[in-house]
């Protein structure tokens, strides 16, 4: 299947209000092409450079998410047109991302990372910290981010039970933060072998890569 068909199959099969995060990474300039002419405008980067590259090259309307892990001194490289960041774990990330979004005249939309996978190479910080964070923001705020959801991943694994588990902690968690701090409205979970029942556990935006682009050659 190609990628236009690709785009088309997940389109006709997620719900209206759950945002496609195409994942682009490793990927040629030529399949983010032929999505884009698809018409999918959202793409999922995990390294800064390499989205800084893409992102010199292709359309301007194209909203790019920073989904990997993020390293405070490469935020400066992606603060001019970074849409939203999904992976802050901290709140030094945070700060810093506040710093150079400042030094662009921009306030940049973030995601607070939730470990909900068991795995140690998982990023995240726990709910109780994600609470402890808001609670902070909100007696002293950051003028240029915004919070406005939380992200993360499950475990890989083929146990479909263990990841409802993860999905079902991370929704409630989103939840209870969410009655409290209403600018959170982005649910962001799911990846090409679980994003079905990470829609049916609450997820309003998956990230997809290989159902769409294909397999990855990291050589």
């Amino acid at each position: 299947m190609g990628i236009t068909q690709a785009i088309q199959k997940i389109k006709e099969t997620i719900p209206p209000q759950v945002t496609l995060v195409a994942v682009s990474k490793t990927k040629p300039i030529s399949d983010i092409t032929e999505a884009y002419n698809a018409g999918q405008r959202v793409f999922g980067e995990n390294k800064v450079q390499e989205m800084v590259t893409k992102w010199e090259t292709l359309p301007k309307d194209i909203e790019w998410h920073m989904i990997g892990h993020v390293q405070r001194n490469k935020v400066k490289y992606m603060a001019p047109f970074v849409h939203l960041i999904h992976a802050i774990d901290s709140y030094k990330l945070l700060q810093e991302v506040n710093k150079q979004a400042e030094k662009n005249k921009r306030c940049i939309n973030c995601l607070l990372q939730i470990k909900i996978a068991n795995e140690e190479s998982k990023f995240g910080m726990s709910s109780e910290d994600a609470l402890q964070l808001l609670n902070g923001l909100a007696e002293n705020p950051l003028n240029n981010i915004k919070i406005v959801g939380l992200m993360g991943m499950a475990t890989f694994t083929s146990d479909t039970h263990q990841i409802t588990e993860e999905f079902q902690h991370l929704k409630s968690t989103f939840d209870s933060l969410s009655l409290q701090f209403p600018s959170l409205e982005i649910l962001s979970m799911g990846m090409s072998g679980d994003y079905e029942l990470a829609i049916e556990n609450g997820s309003n935006m998956v990230r997809i890569g290989s159902t769409i682009f294909g397999a990855r050659n990291y050589n």
